[in-house]
């Protein structure tokens, strides 16, 4: 593997650890209601296990309701007790076919834990990238070890995988920023 090679793999690698950040961002519940909320809900389905989304349609009807609409008539008590049952915290109200889903105004108290829960999945996420750069800088390092690579080659990887990583740590830590704030906003 060459230098070229480890760092275009350690780029692409922080790139899929700041797209599973902003995953884990979006399953963290704010004030407004969001879709994305109930991706992690499994609904029981002719025996099995399924995500919520394979089962119904979930979408909003304004900014504090989710409605989701069961694509089979017999599953709606299923999906309620399933959205009920989840850790989510969430009441949902059958009305005929749609299944209203209202999100609770959440304490200043709540939001602040909520903020110390983004704070650390971004910590874990920054711990990512930086073990990212561990791994590139060790692989340069058996590189020059091997006679494959100049020591002023390790020096300048280093450099180039040092602002990469700079650059995605930026990254998350705006994310961090702006979903404290879309938390904190009434």
């Amino acid at each position: 593997m060459t230098i070229a090679e480890i760092k275009q793999t350690t780029e692409g690698k922080m790139d899929q650890s700041i797209s599973a950040f902003k995953n884990n961002l979006t399953k963290i519940r704010t004030g407004r209601a969001n879709p994305a909320l109930l991706d992690s809900v499994l609904v029981e389905y002719y025996g099995s296990s399924v995500p919520l989304s394979q089962v119904a349609n979930v979408a909003l009807i304004d900014s504090r309701t989710i409605s989701v609409q069961p694509w089979e008539k017999g599953m709606s008590a299923k999906i309620e007790k399933a959205i009920r049952e989840s850790d989510l915290g969430l009441n949902p109200a059958s009305m005929g076919d749609l299944i209203r889903v209202p999100m609770p105004a959440m304490s200043e108290e709540r939001r602040k834990e909520m903020t110390k829960l983004v704070r650390n999945e971004g910590e874990n996420a920054k711990i990512a990238v930086r073990n990212l750069r561990r791994d590139a800088n060790e692989s340069v390092k058996k590189l020059v070890k091997d006679k494959l690579a100049s020591e002023d080659d390790q020096k300048r990887a280093e450099t180039d995988v040092q602002k990469v990583t700079d650059k995605h740590i930026a990254e998350i830590d705006q994310l961090v920023a702006g979903k404290e704030q879309e938390i904190m906003a009434v």
